[in-house]
């Protein structure tokens, strides 16, 4: 049976950032820190090792697949930051127009730095991800 391996850990979330290498990421984790825990209200926690999660639902789909996930985070990975909003949200696609310098994956949104993006637009991300989520799956 498959099983996930992105999951709520005990593990610290200033932890994780404090060894973060590059300085740059570093500070920027921080501010997205600050970022997703105002916007969201929610406390951050560790997703697996390298994922910071804000929130979290339990999902079901048709196939029987289910489990957990943070309703939005982030990861200050090597190459690029990793945003996480909900995946298949239409709305996304808009405020994706006024973000700023990105790319896109199917659930991730990448960046270099948080001063390539609107923070504005960041925060009507994280809003419209909690939104979608809440009415997708109550239970959020």
């Amino acid at each position: 049976m498959y099983e996930l391996k992105t999951r709520e850990t005990e593990s610290s979330v200033i932890e994780f950032i404090e060894n973060v290498e590059n300085i740059k990421k570093r500070e920027d984790a921080y501010k997205l820190l600050d970022i997703f825990s105002e916007t969201t209200g929610f406390t951050a926690k560790m997703w697996g090792p390298s994922i910071i999660g804000f929130g979290s639902y339990h999902y079901k789909y048709e196939s029987g697949h289910e489990g957990d996930a943070a309703v939005v985070g982030f990861s200050p990975r090597k190459a690029k930051i990793s945003l996480y909003f909900a995946p298949g949200d239409a709305k996304r696609e808009d405020l994706l127009k006024d973000f700023g310098k990105h790319t896109t994956g199917k659930a991730c949104v990448y960046i270099n730095k948080v001063a390539d993006i609107d923070v504005d637009v960041l925060k009507a991300l994280i809003n419209q991800s909690v939104i979608f989520l809440r009415n997708t799956y109550p239970d959020c």
